[in-house]
């Protein structure tokens, strides 16, 4: 009998093809003590096994292209991580001290990993998590004698069940408990339509993999790996979330049809690479990208990006021993300022929680690390590393066009300080010598409510403001969207979310400073006509969501949009305000 399973829809599209079920490897381990005479033997295992992990992802970053730069960056961060002391070193040091096989101390050692991400507050870092568990699964499939990659078992044309009715039902959609991108190399060569996952969010690894290749998506199905069976027909809406086993034939031609009409539309948004981002009545829109590695920079040039709105540095610092010097930030930021020719560059310092200690003494405990040391408060409370950060975006600011975006700004004095530091770092670079922007623009994260509210003190020291609407919306509404319990109470379309962001770009462009949104929503082109109608000109968001951003943006009226959304924000009730825009 057909049956529906609702997730979170992460990356959009329709694909109908046959399931291939991924085996969990971390649910197969067993626990025994080996002889005192095996123990070598046991460590020779993990390590041989580190070796042909090391193989296998030394051989897909080299046949990943251009085109799958984020995948890139996922096997270069794994193959991080399979060589951080933490992982194998720690796990032979189980074996050795317990005596127990190989597979059970790489799951115990992966247990203490994943606590002290699980405390880590930004949801884009904490979900990172993810990569060590899918190191772990690749070294004990090796360990099982499992194969290391997902492959593909159904091409066009086959046939099943359903007889006919299978016309149409095209490549395989993997279906699996949570996936490695390093698998996701293969995906295109192998005619996979698509994936759906037990675990996994808006930033996990699934979800940007996907984006970027293309390839429909749902994730945080929960026990779709225990109730899906190898072969099914399966259909993905990555629009609504849902996924459908074993249809019926109307629900198939539905589905079909939905299909081709999307694929059309996919097709015509190729057409507006070239055209500037207007809307009817002739306002300008700025299209930027986020970026997480400096390899990302690719996308954003292949959609013509009118920049990068925001370049997350987390990934320079996170998952190794010692912290990123001076030189290695400066060629990063470097590469990107140069790559975009000109167009600004927004890159925000480390926003990272200080349970994330990087290598300074371990994790530091919190009782909320929400509300804890993180973002431009842990850099503050690091002022060498800030500093030697600040140093290297100076240096870089020589070469592009490089704007610095402080995060989670609450209070003046946190603005001053990073003021103090950015002028202390250009005294050092002028004494030295060295050239950089003397006039680098510096602007600040809205992410707090506190600092929508007082947006006076942020207007008067800084050059340009950034919404980060994922974090402000989490905290005006006391609610983390990673956690399930609460996940159905995140509402960007909340009246208090979206009078504080319709104040802040308000008051940031009444005083001269431009304003832009980095967050989920300015991505979603459901919300493009409300920012607009807002007074939104400028957007970032993954590089793959700008060509539908800028059709809405082609279709809209700003000066019509500034009426209906101006009557909108009067609204307090959530159906009304939904309803309202829904049709702008």
């Amino acid at each position: 009998m057909p049956f529906v399973i609702h997730g979170l829809p992460v990356s959009q599209g329709i694909s109908i093809g046959h399931a291939h079920l991924v085996s969990h490897a971390l649910l197969e381990v067993n626990h025994f003590q080996i002889a005192p005479r095996h123990v070598d033997a046991e460590v020779q295992r993990i390590e041989d096994a580190a070796a042909k992990v090391r193989f296998e992802l030394r051989a897909l970053r080299e046949t990943s292209t251009t085109a799958q730069s984020e995948v890139a960056a996922f096997v270069d961060l794994h193959t991080l991580l399979l060589d951080d002391p933490m992982l194998v070193e720690a796990s032979i040091r189980l074996i050795r001290e317990r005596r127990c096989n190989a597979e059970w101390a790489l799951v115990q050692q992966l247990e203490q990993i994943v606590e002290q991400f699980e405390v880590i507050e930004d949801s884009y870092l904490r979900e990172r998590k993810a990569d060590v568990v899918q190191v772990v699964e690749r070294l004990l499939k090796v360990l099982l004698g499992h194969p290391g990659s997902v492959q593909a078992k159904r091409r066009e044309g086959a046939t099943g069940a359903i007889g006919s009715g299978l016309k149409g039902v095209v490549g395989t959609i993997v279906v699996a408990h949570d996936l490695s991108p390093a698998d996701t190399i293969h995906f295109k060569n192998n005619q996979i339509a698509g994936f759906v996952t037990d675990v996994g969010g808006a930033t996990s690894h699934t979800a940007i993999v996907a984006r970027s290749l293309g390839i429909p998506a749902v994730v945080g199905l929960r026990h779709v790996r225990n109730v899906v069976r190898e072969d099914d027909v399966v259909i993905i809406d990555g629009a609504r979330g849902v996924i459908i086993v074993d249809p019926d034939e109307r629900v198939l031609e539905e589905y079909r049809l939905r299909r081709s009409v999307y694929e059309l539309e996919r097709t015509k948004l190729k057409r507006l690479l070239t055209m500037r981002a207007a809307t009817l009545d002739g306002e300008m829109v700025s299209l930027q990208a986020n970026i997480e590695l400096p390899g990302d920079v690719t996308q954003a040039r292949e959609v013509d990006a009118d920049g990068v709105g925001l370049f997350r540095t987390e990934f320079l610092f996170m998952n190794r021993d010692v912290l990123p010097n001076e030189d290695e930030q400066f060629e990063a930021y470097r590469s990107v300022a140069k790559a975009m020719g000109g167009r600004p560059v927004t890159i925000r310092t480390l926003d990272i929680g200080s349970d994330k200690a990087l290598n300074s003494g371990g994790p530091r405990r919190e009782t909320n690390p929400a509300l804890g040391l993180r973002a431009i408060r842990y850099s503050l409370s690091e002022p060498q590393m800030f500093l030697t950060q600040l140093r290297a975006l100076l240096r870089a600011s020589y070469y592009g066009k490089v704007q610095i975006l402080v995060p989670m700004l609450a209070h003046a004095h946190e603005i001053d300080a990073t003021l103090t530091a950015i002028t202390v770092a250009k005294a050092q670079l002028r004494a030295e010598k060295v050239k950089f922007d003397e006039n680098v623009r510096v602007g600040g994260m809205i992410e707090v409510p506190a600092a929508a509210l007082s947006l006076g003190v942020f207007v008067k020291r800084l050059q340009f403001l950034s919404i980060g609407t994922n974090d402000l919306i989490q905290y005006t509404l006391a609610i983390d969207r990673t956690d399930e319990a609460v996940a159905h109470l995140y509402d960007p379309l909340h009246p208090a979310v979206l009078r504080l962001i319709s104040q802040t770009i308000q008051v940031g462009t009444k005083a001269g400073l431009s304003v832009s949104v980095c967050g989920e929503m300015a991505g979603d082109p459901h919300y493009t006509r409300l920012l607009v109608g807002m007074g939104l000109r400028t957007f970032s968001m993954h590089p793959a969501q700008i060509l539908e951003v800028k059709q809405e943006v082609l279709r809209s009226d700003s000066s019509d949009l500034t009426l209906k959304v101006t009557k909108l924000l009067r609204q307090d009730e959530p159906e009304r305000i939904s309803e309202a825009v829904g049709k702008l």
